[in-house]
């Protein structure tokens, strides 16, 4: 049956390897069940509530991308539309969160116009094959960076920017919390478990990415046991060990379902509110399946995405369907490289993923014990993956290399794989057709109206 729904052979797979990179999509991807409920707080939601919305948007999202699709990509709330919505246009343009799901709830209902009309296949086949492996590139580069700063490698630093962590800095940062049992080993515990994810990956260990966020979650515990990690709240270290003391039940999701409001808010501001989330949603999504399926070549020779109308329509209706239920835009998440990395090839990985999102509603206490430095390795390593795509872009001509050049760089740069593919249209673009190649390239009429459209907003928004 699995044969027949998934196609398995045909994609040259097989159960153990679909099961394996979906559980590993989910591992790098459980972090959203502790973060999405804490920032939509901020915006006067109900925490459990968001809790339960989070997970039940992430299986049916998924679960509509393996079926619709037959893809390995997972969805789920989004970072970075979820900070927009409580922090932007809530708490800094006032609005209530009513009234941010009711934007959120539009923006599905556009977006499955918009895939059942081809607009968004037509904009994914119009971007240019070198654009494309730029894409892949620059998300690798990009969840790399999210690793580094996920497990405090990386912090902020007023004259770099960014620099290499230290206690010291770390405290300059907190108000001078912190030490080296708390955050200090953590650090300690991402570095060892990249290294040992490494190793796991040189010596091909099936598994190997899993396997090694569970070691790293496993030192890290037995850390805690010996006394090395002290748990600290105030700067977000919590204990590493499940909390079951609450028993075992699924927080109600009435306060938040269906809490729909377009009470105050002129129509002129609704719809540069939806079209903020329309535009992020729009290209991090397409962004996600156009890195993710190029590195797991997924592409047809012409550089489309087969079935690609599927995987839209999927993330349309997540994002409608987790609207209703109470969550920020549900999106086609980046981590679905690091299951993709592990082999996954067809819906069954997403399919597993699904699973697992149903299940962590029950079992939450011991999914929500995964600490970021666990998954952290995992991220840097499935970039080392995606990053591997630079060799298939043909740096000898500076029309291609150029602006795939200025992708891959905005992406982590701008913490934005929306902001990296504007870069790169824009640039390829401008510098093709002002130097005359743009017959040569022959550029597309959406590439045009893309670098337009994309020039507007950074003018006008």
């Amino acid at each position: 049956m699995l044969e027949k729904l998934f196609k398995l052979k045909e994609n040259n797979t097989n159960v153990k390897t679909e099961v394996i990179a979906g559980i590993t999509t989910f591992m790098t991807m459980a972090y959203i069940l502790a973060v999405n409920p804490n920032i939509l707080s901020a915006a006067g939601m109900d925490r459990g509530a968001v809790f339960t919305a989070t997970a039940a948007a992430s299986f049916l999202g998924t679960l509509f991308m393996s079926l619709f699709a037959n893809y390995p990509f997972a969805l789920a709330p989004g970072m970075g539309l979820n900070a927009y919505f409580a922090y932007t246009v809530v708490l800094q343009m006032g609005y209530s969160w009513q009234v941010a799901l009711a934007a959120v709830f539009i923006e599905g209902i556009i977006f499955i116009l918009l895939s059942l009309c081809n607009v968004r296949e037509a904009i994914f086949n119009a971007i240019p094959l070198s654009l494309k492996h730029a894409v892949s590139v620059g998300i690798g580069l990009f969840i790399a960076f999210i690793g580094l700063q996920n497990a405090k490698i990386v912090l902020a630093n007023g004259s770099t920017l960014v620099g290499l962590f230290s206690v010291e800095s770390f405290q300059s940062l907190n108000d001078g919390a912190g030490s080296f049992n708390d955050v200090g080993i953590t650090v300690l515990l991402a570095v060892i478990g990249t290294l040992i994810t490494a190793i796991l990956v040189v010596k091909k260990v099936k598994g190997n990415i899993l396997w090694g966020i569970l070691i790293t979650w496993l030192l890290g515990i037995v850390c805690q046991l010996c006394g090395l990690y002290v748990p600290n709240a105030e700067i977000g270290m919590y204990s590493l060990l499940p909390d079951f003391s609450g028993g075992i039940s699924v927080p109600s999701i009435a306060p938040i379902f269906a809490k729909f409001s377009f009470s105050g808010v002129p129509v002129l501001q609704m719809i540069v509110i939806v079209f903020a989330f329309l535009f992020v949603d729009m290209f991090d999504t397409l962004g996600t399946l156009i890195g993710v399926s190029t590195k797991a070549g997924m592409l047809d020779k012409d550089g489309k995405l087969p079935h690609i109308k599927g995987a839209l329509l999927a993330d349309a209706c997540a994002t409608t369907a987790g609207a209703v239920m109470g969550t920020s835009t549900v999106t086609t998440f980046v981590e679905s490289a690091s299951g993709v990395a592990e082999g996954g090839r067809t819906g069954l990985t997403s399919a597993v993923t699904a699973i697992l999102f149903a299940l962590s509603l029950l079992l939450s206490p011991i999914f929500l014990a995964i600490p970021s430095f666990a998954t952290a390795p995992a991220l840097i390593i499935v970039g080392f993956y995606m990053l591997s795509n630079v060799g298939s872009i043909d740096f000898s001509d500076a029309g291609e290399g150029i602006p795939a050049f200025i992708c891959i760089a905005a992406m982590p740069m701008f913490y934005s794989i929306s902001e990296g593919i504007a870069m790169g249209v824009i640039s390829y673009v401008v510098i093709n057709v002002l130097s005359g190649k743009a017959k040569e390239k022959k550029i597309s009429v959406v590439m045009y109206v893309l670098c337009a459209l994309f020039i507007l907003k950074y003018l006008f928004i």
